[in-house]
């Protein structure tokens, strides 16, 4: 297998990737209603090249959102099931003997795909969840020691129910890190869930359909758009405090690591991007340090006992970590 090359990657320039991400989000929230910082969150994840977990309790329109983005941006879409006996083959695929040739020919599973949803990802067991390993690191799987290339673009969406904890597996932390960023959906307001509803009776059938914005070709010409911002090096030393920061707090008993300042960069590019500038703003980096950071974060046995939570831990050492004065803006 090959892996599937768009044909022409010249990066597209910010304000086209800013008008492009404005479209996207407006066709999205056509069927995905009070979720409008999370779509862009999501957004900007896909953008930088990373991907995303939503944990939230279920009914919230979590699966709905990965895809809709999916259709949005043009990419194929695969929904996965995550159930206790799923198998690691049943996501990477396996090699099957085929009568007629007298040979084993491999048989891509659905991680051979675009964006791959992995719904209720805390349901299988930690041997399936590490399947997916690989393939969010390195863009390939390796089945019986022979290494098949995944699409490019590819982009993991999962979901997990953090309310239920029979016949569930938690995450390990080498799983979590792998996530760019975790996000939160939250309840909507009385007038979103209103509008959910007249939205439903409206189109008088359970599917929302999205229209289809941008292509997969134009997506990757986006993302290489994006790496062409340059960034402030008191962006990059802010980053690295804020990561250090978690290290040396006394209710963390494991910090953020290399990956987890570098996420906090790139993410924080993004939303300067979907923003329309070509600078990073410290508000930027303060933004998205909770999505970022908070899921890297092994707490105490005491601070945990003690219910802390990692999401206000994070909150507290950004308001503690002084940040650059206004960077970037001095050099545009």
């Amino acid at each position: 297998m090959t892996r599937l090359e768009p044909t022409t990657t010249a990066p597209l320039t910010v304000p086209e990737i800013t008008e492009l991400v404005t479209r996207i989000r407006a066709e999205v929230a056509t069927a995905v209603v009070g979720m409008d910082s999370a779509i862009e969150f999501a957004i900007a994840a896909i953008l930088a090249g990373g991907h995303t977990l939503f944990e939230d309790v279920p009914g919230l329109g979590k699966t709905l959102a990965a895809r809709s983005i999916a259709t949005a941006i043009g990419i194929d879409f695969r929904r996965l099931q995550c159930t206790p006996d799923l198998l690691p083959a049943d996501i990477t695929g396996s090699f099957v003997y085929a009568p007629a040739t007298m040979s084993f020919d491999f048989r891509p599973g659905p991680v051979f795909t675009g964006l791959f949803l992995a719904d209720e990802i805390n349901r299988t067991a930690p041997k399936t969840q590490s399947a997916l390993l690989e393939a969010m690191a390195e863009g390939q799987v390796t089945v019986e020691g022979q290494s098949f290339p995944l699409p490019r673009p590819f982009h993991v969406i999962a979901t997990a129910n953090p309310i239920e904890y029979e016949g569930t597996y938690a995450l390990p932390e080498a799983q979590l890190d792998r996530f760019m960023i975790r996000l939160a959906v939250g309840y909507p307001g009385r007038d979103g869930e209103q509008q959910v509803l007249l939205n439903r009776v409206a189109r008088r059938r359970e599917r929302a359909d999205v229209a289809t914005v941008i292509d997969a070709e134009t997506l990757v010409r986006m993302q290489a758009g994006v790496e062409t911002v340059t960034v402030d090096a008191d962006v990059v030393r802010y980053c690295v405090d804020l990561a250090e920061a978690t290290r040396e707090h006394p209710a963390i008993a494991v910090g953020a690591s290399p990956r987890g300042s570098q996420a906090l960069l790139l993410m924080a590019r993004s939303i300067a991007v979907i923003a329309g500038r070509h600078f990073i703003l410290p508000e930027d980096v303060k933004r998205v340090a909770i999505p970022v950071l908070a899921h890297r974060l092994s707490l105490t046995t005491q601070s945990w006992a003690a219910g802390m939570d990692a999401t206000r831990i994070v909150a507290e050492i950004v308001e503690r970590v002084p940040g650059p004065l206004v960077a970037g803006v001095r050099r545009a």
